[in-house]
């Protein structure tokens, strides 16, 4: 498995209770260009449409921009492919106060590209707070261990 990207803002920003793997619905292009490492997830997001799952404002640029079709838009909604079950536990869920579906990693499995979305709630800013202080804790134990050795 090889990761392309990973949103670290999402984890940041919301306490991730679930995670689903989900195929992305590309144009041969922009399959190339992911491989490359060319997505960006940041500032996306997944809702569910007619059962059917969709991720918005994911920025994939052409792989060749001259050779790119007339019209392309890179932040186009693509479709992501999930079992129905899936599909509906997780309308289910959305219905839940507070609750909402993030992009997290994009990853290559078995050379087809993948979504890793996170069912997530978001977090106050008390809680923000508190992670922030307890990596630096970690970050001054760490620093302080390697002063020792």
């Amino acid at each position: 498995m090889q990761i392309i990207t990973v949103n670290k803002r999402a984890r940041f920003d919301y306490e991730i209770l679930e995670t689903y793997e989900a195929g992305i619905e590309l144009k041969g292009f922009e399959v190339k260009s992911v491989k490359n490492g060319r997505i960006g997830i940041a500032g996306s997001y997944v809702v569910i449409r007619n059962n059917e799952a969709a991720l918005i404002n994911a920025d994939i640029p052409a792989y060749q921009p001259k050779n790119t079709p007339l019209g392309y838009d890179s932040k186009r909604t693509r479709r992501l492919l999930l079992h129905k079950e899936e599909i509906k536990s997780l309308t289910g869920r959305i219905q839940e106060k507070g609750l909402t579906l993030l992009p997290l990693k994009v990853y290559i499995k078995k050379g087809r590209v993948k979504l890793e979305i996170g069912l997530g709630k978001s977090r106050k800013k008390a809680d923000k707070r508190q992670i922030i202080h307890q990596r630096e804790a970690r970050q001054k134990i760490r620093s302080a261990l390697r002063g020792r050795e």
